[in-house]
């Protein structure tokens, strides 16, 4: 200890001696280190932190898998784990409800064992304005399962989880700070959700925001609740054929995994295959696994996975460019200390005592390069965040902050560092010839040996170009592709439309009263001052989301059927959007009387289903009076006609569901007579600007909840004040949700590409920087040790433009080959981007080319100043020179 703290003051002296190189050095490292940090800080609060709950480890879900999609009527899920559906593989973590309470009845597998789901849309009024908070409905056993304690009151336990119980709420220890003051008299206070009055019971603990990373709720309500707040529930959304549970459980004492997931096995293939309503062949082979709950409920972590390893790549180049940077400085430094590591190894050091001098000062330089970099690494990460909440309408949900694993993460890769660039440089430098060093009057001239122009300097140097390509071309890659996606026709106007949400059953509407609320709305927006069109649809385009159902076409088998991706629009939808139609005509308000006849008779249907039996043949007589005896109107696209009809005269052509006609339904009402076609209009892209545009039908609103789209002849976000006014003097219990523009709304569906493609430009125009900076200091270094031999030559002779030639053309040459270097790397890295890239291939000639003229402009640059330098040489002082 006694010698490295000794070594630390000599090193310490050394660099006060030379503030401008330590300087350098240090702002080197401290960009390459924080910028590293700060990335590493990301994916520390994203991908690798434990989930909030006691004893993570030791919490497993519920996982299926199966060779084919399961025959279902209901399957979905909140983003809680990955799901994947295909006809040759299938898996997620939805369950049925019945199959959730044959496991929990099992009492021999685990100790504790809960479920969750997602609320759907919450309207929560009687705590000042309407608003839209989020929530989960949870079983009984959910708090004491996840060991999550209350903050205050009580949390939700198994009575609360009945039909009979009265309706409780317990709050996120966040949301009951910032919309209930963190009153104690919170608890007890009764509120509305979705016209339903719950009780407060209590708060759950400050560090849990939910199960799943990145999921954050508001509330948690028992899974008994669900039916009152759903608007349209029937039976059928909870029987066996309607997979929507998240289960999760710990072992009992003594049951390892494996048995538990036999026997757990055992109950689900025995479900599938004979219970109520069987969902797999034996084919299928459908299989229940047990996987942690740290993998198996990913969140919204798979959506920053591949963004934030891309990143850390980048930044690990850098790094690696700031050693090869800071490894140059010492080699240059290494070489004015001859002298000094001369007379120490005269006087009796040994090599390896003056490598462990060298390594002592670089590891040193690091560590305060480091610390340096802790704190760009704070402006880093905060940067980041904003630029990755600027596209959310609602909080992340993950923890970020430089805590003591990312400092333990800081200081590693410090020591790390300074070992990488310090050990060249430290063996070079000990490489001394004792008795030329020790003369005085030699010229650092005679140091440099024709023939060895490839140096360890020079192939830093390419190191670092080689690298900086590989960043850039990746960079262009990525800025290329968000350009391309960014100027997709996406088939509509996208300029000037304000878009808001309404759930007016949320507010106690019923499905008569919503079609003429709308219709009253619609009219009240248009009167709007600087709107010049109004309509809504079930969803807005390019949202994200998307409906789509098998369609059995005329002229087919009835067994065969085709997918189609299937929108509610209402009137002046098309006109409002900009969808020229292309034959036909839009809707009129005809049609949307049909589609509300449809729809009270699709409900009498269900309540007929539900009540079979008792009231049985009252509701099929009025399911059969509410149905239509007339097709509905259909609007399909270009792409629908294209593949699916083929021929001329489509309109008039009539198509439905695959069960249309089927007699086996003839107890619930008589068949549904379909849709008929009656415009076509031109092809818009739905759901996602990467997606290929798909068939397409759009049939009247009938959906209770609606996406209204206001086209303004000026800026949009100038008119939500009125818009707001408009609806509250309708209903000032109808909370607006997701107020945006379409322009906006698309930016956030280009969230990934927008984030990805600013943070690795920046990343790239770092490299770049660095790189330079590496070539400027090598010619710098190599026009100082040049001086004798540049004077003897310009002495001889030699003109400015000779001298000016012979410097750069080093630098261009190491920039050549690092360019040639890095353009073969790349092309071998880039190719496992092609997932991320549109329309641009991963080896696209015009990046390429583009980056490497932008290498041998930026090159010339930091040539530039060592030539003119060199140019300035006075030969008479040059021969004198040492």
């Amino acid at each position: 200890m006694r010698t490295l703290l000794q070594d630390l003051r000599y090193g310490f002296r050394i660099l006060t001696k030379s503030p401008g190189f330590a300087a350098v050095a240090i702002l080197t490292l401290a960009l390459g280190i924080g910028a590293n940090t700060a990335i590493f800080s990301l994916i520390d609060g994203i991908l690798l932190k434990s989930l909030p709950v006691r004893d993570a480890q030791n919490l497993f879900v519920l996982q299926w898998h199966a060779h084919h999609q399961p025959s279902l009527h209901l399957i979905f899920s909140y983003g809680d784990c990955a799901s994947k559906f295909s006809d040759t593989e299938s898996s997620a973590c939805s369950i049925p409800k019945p199959f959730f309470a044959d496991v929990l009845a099992h009492t021999d597998i685990f100790s504790d064992f809960a479920a969750f789901s997602g609320s759907g849309p919450l309207t929560l009024t009687g705590n000042g304005p309407a608003s839209q908070p989020s929530g989960q409905v949870v079983s009984g056993e959910f708090f004491s399962t996840t060991g999550v304690r209350a903050a205050a009151g009580r949390l939700i336990i198994p009575s609360d989880d009945t039909v009979s119980a009265q309706p409780v709420v317990v709050l996120r220890y966040g949301y009951w700070k910032t919309q209930f003051g963190g009153l104690e008299s919170t608890i007890g206070k009764t509120v509305w959700l979705n016209n339903v009055p719950f009780t407060i019971i209590g708060v759950a603990e400050a560090n849990f925001i939910s199960l799943s990373p990145g999921n954050e709720y508001d509330m948690w309500l028992p899974l008994a609740m669900r039916r009152r707040i759903t608007s349209g529930w029937t039976p059928s959304q909870e029987d066996a054929g309607a997979w929507w549970l998240t289960a999760i459980g710990r072992l009992k004492n003594g049951v390892s995994p494996a048995q538990a997931q036999s026997a757990v096995n055992t109950l689900f293939r025995n479900e599938m295959f004979h219970g109520e309503k069987p969902s797999f062949k034996q084919a299928d082979d459908p299989q229940i696994s047990l996987t942690p709950a740290q993998q198996g409920l990913p969140g919204s972590r798979s959506r920053y996975s591949t963004p934030l390893t891309v990143l850390m790549l980048a930044v690990g180049i850098i790094l690696l460019i700031a050693c090869a940077n800071v490894a140059g400085l010492l080699l240059a430094r290494a070489s004015r200390r001859q002298k000094e590591i001369a007379v120490r190894l005269a006087l009796g050091a040994g090599r390896a005592r003056i490598v462990r001098q060298l390594l002592t000062e670089s590891v040193f330089l690091s560590l305060i390069g480091g610390a340096v970099g802790i704190l760009f690494a704070i402006w880093g990460t905060d940067a980041i965040v904003s630029l990755m909440t600027s596209s959310s309408t609602r909080p992340l949900g993950f923890d970020f902050g430089i805590d003591g694993r990312v400092l333990a993460f800081t200081l590693a890769a410090s020591v790390l560092t300074g070992i990488i660039f310090g050990l060249a440089p430290a063996f070079r430098g000990t490489r001394v010839d004792l008795t030329p060093a020790l003369k005085e009057g030699t010229g650092r001239s005679a140091e440099h040996r024709v023939g060895r122009w490839f140096s360890l300097g020079n192939g830093l140097v390419v190191a670092q170009v080689a690298l900086a390509v590989v960043v850039l071309v990746g960079a262009g890659l990525l800025v290329r592709t968000l350009e391309n996606l960014r100027s997709i026709d996406p088939g509509f106007d996208v300029n000037n439309v304000l878009l808001f949400g309404l759930n007016p059953a949320q507010a106690g509407y019923k499905p008569a009263e919503i079609d003429s609320l709308f219709g009253d709305l619609q009219g009240r927006l248009r009167a709007i001052p600087g709107v010049t069109s109004a309509s809504y649809s079930s969803m807005s385009l390019l949202s994200g989301g998307y409906m789509m159902s098998d369609l059995h076409l005329p002229g087919t088998p009835a067994k065969d059927s085709v997918t189609a991706d299937v929108l509610e629009t209402g009137p002046g939808f098309f006109e409002t959007m900009h969808m020229p139609m292309l034959s036909g005509r839009s809707f009129a308000p005809a049609d949307f009387a049909i589609a509300a006849k449809a729809r009270l008779a699709v409900l009498a249907r269900e309540a007929g289903a539900a009540a079979k039996g008792k009231t049985g043949s009252a509701l099929a007589s009025a399911a059969t009076s509410a149905t239509p005896q007339v097709p509905q109107p259909a609007i399909v696209n270009e792409t629908f006609v294209r593949q699916f009809l083929r021929k001329q005269g489509v309109l008039g052509v009539r198509f439905g569901y695959p069960e249309t006609g089927d007699a086996s339904n003839a107890s619930s009402g008589p068949p549904d007579p379909g849709y008929i076609i009656v415009g076509v209009v031109r092809d818009a892209k739905y759901n996602s600007l990467r997606s290929a545009v798909e068939p397409t039908v759009y049939v009247p609103q009938s959906q209770p909840v609606a996406i209204f789209a206001l086209r303004t002849a000026a800026n949009p976000a100038s008119i939500v004040l009125a818009v707001r006014r408009a609806v509250g003097e309708v209903n000032n219990n109808l909370p607006l949700s997701n107020v945006t523009t379409e322009t906006e709304q698309i930016d956030r569906l280009l969230f990934q590409e927008r984030m990805i493609a600013r943070l690795s430009g920046f990343f790239g125009v770092l490299a770049l920087v660095l790189a330079c900076i590496g070539l400027y200091g090598l010619l710098s270094y190599e026009v100082a040790r040049r001086t004798r031999e540049i004077g003897i030559r310009m002495a001889l002779g030699a003109q400015q433009r000779d001298v000016l030639r012979l410097v750069v053309s080093q630098g261009i040459v190491l920039a050549l080959v690092g360019a040639a270097v890095g353009i073969g790397v790349a092309i071998g890295v880039t190719r496992y981007m092609a997932s991320m890239l549109y329309d641009v291939h991963a080896n696209d000639p015009a990046t390429i080319a583009g980056v490497a003229f932008l290498l041998t402009l930026v090159a010339l640059a930091a040539c530039y100043i060592p030539a003119r330098r060199a140019t300035r040489v006075d030969p008479m002082v040059a021969l004198r020179y040492e």
